[in-house]
Order: structure tokens, then sequence, then C-alpha cells
């Protein structure tokens, strides 16, 4: 009984193998493959519509006699296959994909007559689904724009549909608000299973070779920016709503930011505290709650280095905040939070695209802008650039305003918006007050001057590089004490219209700045400190003089490298890979759903119940040849280990025969004793 125990413990693994063997070719692999609706019928797979009809009518042929009714449920299989196969679209995406999406009707007749004669149901059991989309066009795909709709690089949705499917006339409401909500964001197009070569590129392919849409029809297949081929494609397995559809691919396919929706508790402490001080706010008033499009998500990520976006939902009872905060009266509208103490822009109505768009353009920059690593060849702050003026400018300014963020800073930024407002307005006083700030006023007019402010805590190296002296730490880098002192200068850059002619003198490289960076900037710079009263009339008195020397004075031409200033923005979440940002629309109950819908395709592999069959053999084989040398020594082995043990011991007894004979004394008998030697006869004895 032991014996017979541990040879079955022994073949454990080869016995469940081949029991899992069987248990899949006579149980899974069956379910895998259920009873088409030609089996119903009685004829072979993929059958012709004449075919289809010759075995209905054979078969219906017999009902006539009470003895050949069939039951209620057989009836209703049978009617439903010859319904099915009988209508082209039906059976066209039922031949080649698999789709029968109108099972369902079958277990609820059945459930409607059950125990009831066939003659008390209602027949036709199919409806035809008609289309009825409107007076809108869609973008259709064919075999031969297909491929041209992929030359640019934008990214593109197509709706995989049929013309006989109900779901798919259901869905194209949303789909009509899906293209509005895209447009200018991405390329959208249909695509009818009737062109068969596209529609099976964008189908799954189970192991068998069969093609199939796991979710059915309609389905949703994206191809993200640059993609062309269908090894790169997205699929769509979320509800099929619109907000679900847009979130899916704005956030996953688009890579866009989503914005969050804020209330009136929570949006000074979640959003305007901590969006950067650098950056414009922009706030969205709605009154449906509904999520941001694409188009003002995609303008979101464009603008990101410039403003933050946040929502909020508009209530009637709320009114007195946010007329008291902004001056919103109703919603829905637009809000542009610019520098503090500054009128916020409010934008009351709906606009289009277009509309948004050149509204956050217009009000993208604060009132007096900050000198940022984003903003300073834009704002024409930057030796390594141009003017504003544009690229043929030879000379222009940038007044900068430099300190540590706080009051001080706050109120002469206050003092520089007022002298910008000035200069954008034409002065209304006499011609002989004109006449001193008449060069300040041109440059400004002329775009070749530019007011701006630096934070100096945050751009140490670069505020050091202008304001370098013994008192530049009240201005520059981090606060050592409770004394800040904003500091205003002005930058005069030049180019030389034969800048291949000037010889900048290098020295040579030695062993410590070998690594250094010895280009220069194109443009000189000249710098001139302020170090006056905080009037307006006195600080427009000094800039007009300096741009007045400037323009006429034949001052040196230097340049210099200058420090690069620092980002003050980390990387946003979306630019690290939004592959990896799950869509809401997607919830775990699918998620999972998805990944065993996955494993049943692998298995339904016909090959799976012979390759568990091999490896039974196999581990068999191995274990019984393992065994049965094991168990069953062979003479051979038995007949040399013998002879190695009589070798062993004629070895022992010749050892101890030679150490005798070593230790006994030598003797007259032995034929040479040892130490024996031969003594020669001498010549006398001879004699």
């Amino acid at each position: 009984m032991s014996s017979m125990a541990s040879k079955i413990k022994a073949y454990s693994v080869p016995l469940f193998l081949f029991s899992l063997s069987v248990f899949y070719q006579l149980v899974v692999l069956p379910r895998s493959f259920p009873a088409s609706h030609y089996d119903v019928l009685g004829i072979k797979r993929y059958s012709s519509v004449e075919e289809v009809k010759e075995a209905y009518d054979k078969l219906s042929s017999k009902w006539n006699s009470e003895a050949g009714i069939p039951a209620t449920s057989d009836f209703i299989k049978i009617q439903y296959a010859y319904e099915l196969l009988t209508n082209p679209l039906w059976k066209r995406d039922y031949d080649i994909f698999g789709i029968d999406e109108q099972a369902h009707i079958m277990d609820k007749i059945n459930l409607q007559h059950a125990g009831e004669s066939i003659s008390g149901i209602d027949l036709p059991l199919l409806e035809a689904t008609t289309f009825d989309l409107g007076f809108h066009t869609f973008n259709e795909f064919t075999s031969q724009e297909f491929a041209p709709m992929f030359d640019s690089s934008k990214p593109w949705l197509v709706l995989v549909y049929s013309l006989g499917s109900k779901k798919c006339a259901q869905f194209f409401s949303s789909w009509i608000d899906i293209t509005g909500l895209l447009d200018g964001v991405a390329g959208v197009g249909i695509l009818e299973l009737g062109e068969l070569q596209l529609a099976i590129s964008l189908a799954e392919r189970k192991p068998t070779g069969k093609f199939f849409f796991r979710n059915g029809l309609p389905s949703l297949v994206a191809f993200p920016s640059g993609c062309k081929a269908s090894a790169c494609l997205v699929r769509f397995e979320g509800d099929l709503s619109t907000d679900a559809v847009i979130d899916w691919f704005a956030t996953k396919v688009l890579g866009l930011p989503r914005i969050l929706y804020y209330s009136k508790e929570s949006l000074g402490q979640n959003f305007l505290a901590k969006s950067g001080p650098h950056k414009v706010k922009v706030i969205f008033f709605s009154k449906t709650g509904a999520r941001a499009t694409p188009f003002v998500r995609q303008t979101a990520k464009s603008y990101w280095a410039y403003t933050s976006f946040a929502f909020v939902l508009w209530r009637e009872e709320d009114f007195s905040v946010w007329w008291n905060a902004f001056e919103v009266e109703s919603a829905p509208a637009i809000v542009f939070v610019k520098d503090s103490g500054v009128k916020p822009v409010v934008v009351h109505g709906m606009v289009n695209n277009s509309e948004f768009l050149d509204l956050v353009e217009k009000n993208k920059q604060q009132e007096l802008p900050q000198l940022r690593s984003a903003t300073s060849m834009e704002l024409g702050c930057d030796a390594r650039g141009h003017s504003r003026a544009g690229n043929d400018t030879i000379s222009w300014y940038c007044v900068i305003l430099a300190g540590r963020l706080g009051p001080e800073l706050n109120k002469l930024r206050e003092i520089m918006r007022r002298i910008q407002e000035r200069l954008s307005i034409d002065s209304e006083s006499s011609e002989a007050d004109k006449e001193q700030p008449l060069a300040l006023t041109g440059a400004f007019k002329g775009k070749r001057l530019t007011f701006t402010w630096l934070d100096g805590e945050a751009q140490e190296k670069y505020c050091s590089y202008y304001l370098h002296s013994e008192t530049s730490y009240d201005t520059c880098g981090p606060r050592r004490d409770l004394i800040d002192v904003p500091k205003l200068f002005i930058v005069r850059y030049k180019r030389n219209a034969s800048e291949d002619d000037i010889k900048v003198n290098t020295k040579p490289k030695k062993i410590f700045n070998v690594f250094e960076d010895e280009d220069v900037d194109p443009a000189s710079q000249l710098v001139a400190r302020y170090n006056g009263s905080d009037e307006i009339s006195q600080i427009m008195l000094w800039m007009s003089e300096i741009i007045r020397d400037g323009d006429t004075r034949n001052l040196p031409f230097y340049r210099s490298k200058t420090p690069a200033l620092v980002p003050e923005d980390s990387e946003p979440i979306w630019s690290r890979g939004a592959q990896s940002i799950f869509s809401k629309s997607i919830g775990i109950k699918q998620r999972i759903y998805n990944n065993i819908s996955r494993i049943y395709d692998y298995l339904g592999d016909p090959r799976i119940g012979p390759i568990l069959l091999l490896g039974a053999l196999m581990s068999f084989g191995t274990i019984w040849l393992i065994r049965s040398q094991s168990t069953h020594p062979t003479q051979a082995s038995q007949l040399s280990q013998s002879n190695a043990k009589d070798e062993t011991r004629a070895r022992r007894r010749e050892r101890a025969k030679h150490a005798a004979k070593k230790d006994q004394p030598p003797s007259i008998t032995d034929s040479e004793p040892k130490g024996a030697y031969q003594m020669p006869l001498s010549d006398s004895e001879s004699e």
C-alpha cells in the first residue's frame, strides 16, 4: 500500500496535467465554441442566404402537424437564426466579427411566452435598424482615403459602426456632440464595417484567428499624434457617454491636464494661494458643472507657463461673494485675475474657441509682466534675442524692477503700472511739457521699451549680475533680515549691424576655466541704476534721459555672458506621461471585466489541450527514467565496486610487507648485503 502511495506521489505532476487536459477538452473548449445559429438550422457555417431560407422552409414544413410542432424555446431559436441570417447586414457582422447584439431578445421572449403555444409569439422577432443622421455630415473613411488622412501628425478618433446596429444608431446623437467638442483639437471620422479591409485592421484578433470587437459596436479607436499603424492605436473600453469619451480622449490620448472645480471656500486657499505669483489666474464660472472642453484643456496646457485655470459652479446664493471678489454677476463668465490690486478682467456670456483663444493671448501677461525664463525673449529683455519692435531694431531698452515679494515690491510695481498707463494714452499736456519725455514716449510706442519686474529671491544669480554691489543682498537672494529694498534699473541692448566684424577678445583657457562657457551674448548691454525718489515724474525723467543718451551718444559696445534665468515652475504632471493617468470613465469593475475577458480569449485556444497532454507525457517519461535508474543498479556497477575493494586490500598487504623488510638487519646470506664494498687487490700480492 505504501509503495502505491509513493508512486502516486511521484507521478502527481503528470497526473494533474493529464486531468487538466481532459477537463479542458471536454468542458472548457466546448463552452468557448457554443452552437452557432447555423447549427440551429442544421446547415454548415457561412452558408448563403438562399441555403438559410431552404433550411428554414424545410423545418417549418414539419410544423403543420401537431407531432412536428417544436417547443417554444426551440421555435424562438430557429426563428431568431432565420431572421438574423437572412438580413445581409446582420449576417455580415455575425459571420466576420461574431457580432450578435440582439441575442438577449431570445431570453426576453422565452420569459414572456413560457409554456404557451408558438402561435402567440409575434413575428418578426427582430426589427430592422434605421439611421437618421439629419443634416449632419461626417468624415467617413474609405480604403482610398484612409491613409492620406494620417499624413499630418494630429491625433484621430475613429468610430467603427454598422448600419445594421441599433446601438450604433442610438450612439450617433452622442457622436455629434463629441465631434463638435473635438473640433480644432483632433481629427474625427467614421468607418462602416462594409469597408472590410479597414475594419479588420482596426479589430482585435483572438488566438483562433477570429476577428472581433471586444465590447461590440459602436467601437471607438484613437490614433495618438504620430501614430500611423494599428500597433499603436488606443481602444476605448469605458461607458459610451459623451463626457466619458471626451475625458478619456483628452486625458489618455492627447495628454491634456484636467481642470478642477473649486467652491467659494476652496478657491482662495487651494487655487489662488497655490498658483505662482507670476501667473494670471483664469476662472470659469459654469451653470451646468460640465467638464472643461478639450480645447480649453489644450489652451491650459499651451499657456501653462503664463496662466493657471480653474472652474467654479455658479450658485445664485453665492452671488454676493463673486460680485464682491471679481464683479461677476452671472454665469457663464470668464475672469482673468492679474496683479495684486489690479481690477480683474471679466467676460460674461458664451465665447467660441477662436474668441477664447484671443482672450487668453491678450490677457496672458500681468499688467506689469514678470521677467522669467519663459517670457524673457517675448518681452525683449534677453541679450540673446531681439526687440519687440522687430529683428531689424538695433537698440532697445528694458526697465526692470528687482526685489523680493512683499509690500515694498508691490508698492513699486503699482508705480510702474501707472507709468505704463501714462505712456499708453496720449498726454494732454502742453508742448513744453512734452519735450522732456519725448524720447521715452517714442520708445514705448515703438515697442523699443519694456517694463517688467524680477523676483530677486528666485533669480539670485541673474539679479546680482546686474546689481553687483555691497548692498545687493538687500534685493537679491534669500531674505536675511526684515529689510527689503527693491531696485530699479534699465538695460540698453544693442546689436551691431556688422557683427561679423566685431572681434571679441578671449583669454587663453587655463586649467581652472577649461570647462567654462566663453560664448558671449550677441547683443551688448549697458546698465543704469536708479537711485532717486519714488515720484513718477522723477522716474520718467530719468528713463527719458537714459534712452536719449543711449540713442544719441556713441557708448561703448560691451558684450558678456548673462546668467540664465531659473525656471519658476517644476515640470507639469501631464508632460511626464499622461498615458499612465487612468480615465475616471473606466471604473474598477470595468478594468476587472476587461482583464477577465482577455484571459477568456486565451482559454478558447484549441492548442492548450494538446499542449497540456504533451506536458503530461513528457513529465511522466522523465520521472519514470529517473526512478528506474535510482532503484535498480546495474551488475556492472556492483562488480566494479567489489574489484575496487580487492585492489584496496592488496595495496594494504603490499605496503605492510615492504615496511617489515625495511626494518630487518642485513644477513650473510643476502646475495648483496646492504653497504657491501669490493676491496681491490694490490700488485704485491699478485706477484
